[in-house]
């Protein structure tokens, strides 16, 4: 079952509440996205810190339900 890019944004927002997402559907297939997360709160992080909020944030999903996420982050 994939997951949509709703779905996707919701979840990074609850986990990093004062984050700006944007999420695109590279192949139309619902399986593979990329996704781009500033947010402040990301300030003095490393961006391997960074990407693991991120995927902290997605509740596991990510390798499972979520097949593939090509991730950026930065401070906005």
């Amino acid at each position: 079952m994939a997951m949509n890019a709703g779905e996707i944004e919701r979840l990074i927002k609850e986990g990093i509440p004062d984050a700006q997402v944007t999420i695109r559907d590279l192949a139309g297939d619902g399986n593979h996205y990329a996704a781009t997360v500033l947010a402040p709160s990301f300030a003095g992080k490393t961006r391997v810190q960074q990407h693991q909020l991120v995927y902290n944030a997605l509740k596991g999903n990510m390798g499972g339900v979520l097949h593939a996420l090509a991730l950026q982050t930065g401070t906005p």
